[in-house]
């Protein structure tokens, strides 16, 4: 899999592309996710898998029918990332080199692994360079709270 062709969608923006909230921020972050997603090839990783599915279980009620249903749309719909030892050891030059948490260097680094240009997620600092080649954007930042 090249990433050339792919962004690389962080577990916060399909959470919100795949949940609705009656409040206006969520409402707004829902619409966002969902045209982001619409408009790119997004990619994610195992990890993202996880995290969606863990959140939606515990903030959203959803079954294990529903992430189940979930992960097998993941995985016939997207690429994902798979990881392996040069990701962990990226990832871990990464922390030193960015201060990145464990979970947040584990998802650049998956980025980077497989080129994608830009990394959507509402969690890291926007607008950073990783390395000269990944690009952090948070899709809602036009979005007022």
């Amino acid at each position: 899999m090249s990433g050339a062709n792919y962004y690389f969608v962080d577990a916060n923006v399909w959470i919100y592309a795949i949940t609705h909230s009656e409040d206006t921020p969520s409402d707004q972050r829902h619409e966002v996710a969902r045209a982001l997603l619409a408009g790119i090839n997004p990619c994610l990783s195992l990890q993202v898998v996880n995290e969606v599915s863990v959140n939606l279980i515990r903030k959203f009620k959803f079954t294990e029918a529903g992430i189940q249903t979930l992960i097998r749309s993941f995985y016939q719909n997207y690429a994902i990332c798979p990881m392996d030892v040069g990701t962990l050891l990226e990832a871990s030059a990464l922390r030193e080199r960015y201060s990145l948490s464990f979970w947040d260097s584990m998802i650049v680094s998956t980025a980077m692994q497989y080129q994608c240009p830009i990394l959507y997620t509402e969690e890291m600092s926007k607008g950073l360079v990783i390395n000269d080649s990944l690009m952090i954007i948070n899709p809602f930042d036009s979005i007022e709270n």
